[in-house]
């Protein structure tokens, strides 16, 4: 990857003048304490002393995520080690994108002023971010974020049923067969692009993914990424408890169940969770893994 290869202004196609050749990203960090995490830009860039996100130009070769935590570090210092990703949102103006991540803090951020991009990092309320001069992009876009805003996907899924939908020799080795869906789901916390179509088609996620297993498979050890939860007996009523908890230890989250069996669909539908089918799921991490 050039350094700076993306630098650039770009005419959208709806004739709109944007900076980043591929692209641009920023991060949207929140702290419960805190508020969201706003910088002032610099008089001389583009769209000068007003407010947005750190942010910049996507490089080569680059993801937006991995774009909008480069500039949050490079423009506000924030530790890559001290946030974690929760979601992303997708403006496209066709040969133009601009993708903001939004993170929540698990550690010590360290904000400061970090290059001369930054005029000013200030934690405001969300309620008062309206209140401020923001970059008129930024404007249009933060009701929408604000409604996601902390918010989380939980991902629970019936292990059984899920591995059960495809016949790929599953009943030989129940484990292995575990093991396998185990490891696609972990690499959904590391693609740019994890799961979409909850809150809108311009929202992904990556979820907090809960794997609840049964039988054969319940010696099936977690991995970074993905929580085992081993049935005791009956796998609904474990995938009904989880996501029973999940909706009131955090309730603006978002709670998705996968899996086929129509009345377990019902029952946790009921609750105020989602549902997937297998196959949906299945393309997903094929197409990731």
């Amino acid at each position: 990857m050039t350094p700076k290869d993306g630098n650039g202004f770009v005419r959208c196609v709806y004739g709109h003048r944007h900076w980043g050749l591929n692209g641009a990203a920023g991060l949207l960090l929140t702290d419960p304490e805190r508020g969201v995490l706003l910088q002032r830009r610099a008089w001389w860039v583009h769209h000068g002393r007003t407010w947005a996100l750190p942010g910049g130009a996507v490089e080569a070769g680059e993801t937006p995520r991995e774009a909008a935590t480069r500039e949050a570090r490079e423009e506000a210092a924030v530790p890559l080690d001290a946030v974690r990703t929760l979601s992303a949102s997708l403006v496209d103006h066709g040969n133009w994108r601009y993708t903001t991540v939004l993170a929540a803090v698990t550690g010590p951020v360290g904000e400061r002023v970090a290059n001369a991009e930054s005029a000013e990092l200030r934690w405001v309320p969300p309620d008062e971010v309206a209140g401020f001069r923001l970059h008129s992009d930024f404007a249009s876009a933060w009701p929408g974020l604000r409604s996601q805003l902390g918010r989380e996907l939980v991902l629970i899924v019936d292990g059984a049923n899920v591995v059960g939908s495809r016949p790929d020799g599953w009943w030989r080795d129940r484990l292995a067969a575990a093991a396998r869906l185990r490891d696609k789901l972990a690499a959904l916390s590391r693609q740019d692009t994890a799961l979409t179509g909850v809150a809108g088609p311009e929202w992904s996620w990556w979820p907090r993914v809960r794997l609840v297993v049964e039988g054969q498979a319940r010696g099936l050890d977690p991995v970074p990424g993905v929580e085992v939860i081993a049935a005791p007996a009956d796998g609904d009523a474990t995938i009904v408890a989880t996501a029973q908890s999940a909706l009131t230890a955090r309730p603006d989250d978002h709670v998705l169940v996968v899996t086929a069996d129509r009345e377990l669909r019902t029952r946790v539908e009921t609750l105020g969770a989602m549902t997937l089918g297998p196959a949906t799921l299945l393309a997903t991490l094929d197409a990731l893994t």
